[in-house]
């Protein structure tokens, strides 16, 4: 049987699985380790590459001045055991058995880990020219299209299409950026923080187009609804992406809205000994009152070390860790450093920190005059203040706050 802990004489499980060799999978299988387990620790990735982090894919590996970008993790060292190019088939949680490509792989303890795959343009499956970029895969595919100085149009201005024009636009590519929307990041900012980011693609030489849907894409074209033929010696569709958890269709295990993992406040499923992890799952926030589902870094580097110190208190009788973290995430775009924390939508109070049309602006959100999100544009230190004024729910003094000369940990409300 597992091995039992002298304290309490409840046992370890012997065998933790964990399905996703992206930063959720891997930092899950690190921690575990980290943190004191014993048994054995299996990580299956669907991709035949040797576990890498994907941010770097949008920049320095999509740009050539990066080979790759493997995690530099000593899986041996850790006997972290990986079996890679394995896809998963399904999960049996009352036999506690996974279905692989490779034949049922058995678990005491599951973590699901598989993150979020791009969704695709509709009637674009196929045609020559078009690509999404999500893996190494992907990456490595449009490198050369970049090197030969294409013409590119973009399907979506969120985070992912202007991290990828931006490199476009640094290869020497003539950019078109396409946005049903009538601004970028519409599904992710309010109208009047956006609205200012617009700018940013004419400053860099693209071009954007809002209110714009694409009808079809043809070899060599793109073809708005309005008529509108775009050359397009390549397409890049960047319009969002869902939880990869098609797998686990009729497994028993609760899904969400969004096709997300529905994860307690532990990051717990539904089923026994199965945890849930990244971008594949959503937790409740006591912080914001609302089920967050989190598609970032962060969130999948954080979240792991919740999932193994659970893993681990079952077996010594601690009291679970709740899982609430301030979201955090950021993006490289058209020379500038977008920093984002928090959560806004419960906001009540919008205050600005500077010229949204200079270099430099911060907005912040609040709630009853307690910070609840900003996001920094070239403001780190905004940020990082930010961030931690989240954390301890401080209330602030709207005025001080809105001064930018001000540092934002000093705007405070004092007691009466």
């Amino acid at each position: 049987m597992s091995e039992q802990t002298q304290e309490t004489g409840l046992s370890q499980p012997r065998r933790v699985v964990v399905v996703g060799a992206g930063m959720a999978g891997v930092q899950t299988a690190v921690a575990l380790r980290e943190q004191g387990f014993t048994g054995t620790v299996t990580l299956i990735g669907a991709e035949p590459h040797q576990p890498y982090d994907r941010p770097p894919l949008s920049k320095a590996v999509l740009l050539g001045t990066a080979e790759g970008s493997a995690f530099d993790v000593d899986f041996e060292a850790l006997d972290i055991e990986l079996h890679l190019g394995r896809e998963v088939l399904g999960v049996r949680p009352d036999e506690h058995e996974l279905d692989t490509a490779a034949g049922p792989v058995p678990y005491d303890v599951l973590v699901l880990a598989t993150g979020a795959e791009p969704i695709t343009l509709p009637g674009a499956e196929g045609v020559p020219g078009v690509h999404l970029l999500r893996t190494l895969d992907d990456a490595e595919r449009l490198r050369p299209v970049l090197a030969r100085r294409h013409d590119i149009v973009v399907v979506g201005a969120g985070w992912i299409g202007a991290e990828f024009a931006t490199a476009a636009r640094e290869a020497g590519c003539a950019v078109t950026v396409v946005e049903a929307a009538d601004r970028p990041l519409a599904g992710a900012l309010p109208a009047e923080v956006a609205a200012p980011m617009a700018d940013w693609y004419a400053d860099s030489g693209a071009v954007l187009r809002t209110h714009a849907r694409v009808a079809r894409v043809e070899p060599g074209a793109v073809v708005l609804d309005d008529g509108s033929r775009l050359p397009a010696g390549a397409v890049v569709v960047g319009i969002g992406a869902r939880p990869a958890t098609a797998w686990l269709t009729g497994a028993g295990i609760e899904l969400g809205a969004y096709g997300e993992v529905v994860a307690d406040q532990h990051l717990r499923t539904s089923a026994p000994d199965v945890y849930a992890v990244g971008d594949c799952a959503s937790f409740p926030s006591g912080r914001y009152d609302e089920r967050l589902l989190v598609h970032h870094w962060d969130n999948a580097l954080q979240g792991p070390r919740t999932v193994a110190a659970n893993i681990l208190g079952e077996a010594t009788g601690e009291a679970p860790v709740v899982y609430d973290p301030v979201p955090y995430f950021w993006s490289e775009q058209f020379g500038r450093f977008v920093q984002y924390a928090g959560h806004h939508t419960s906001a009540d109070r919008t205050v600005w920190r500077g010229d949204p049309s200079g270099p430099a602006w911060t907005v912040c959100w609040l709630r009853e005059n307690r910070l609840v999100a900003l996001l920094a544009v070239g403001r780190p230190r905004d940020l990082a203040q930010g961030r931690r004024l989240i954390e301890a729910g401080a209330p602030m003094n709207p005025e001080l706050l809105a001064d930018p000369a001000r540092p934002l940990k000093s705007a405070v409300a004092q007691p009466s």
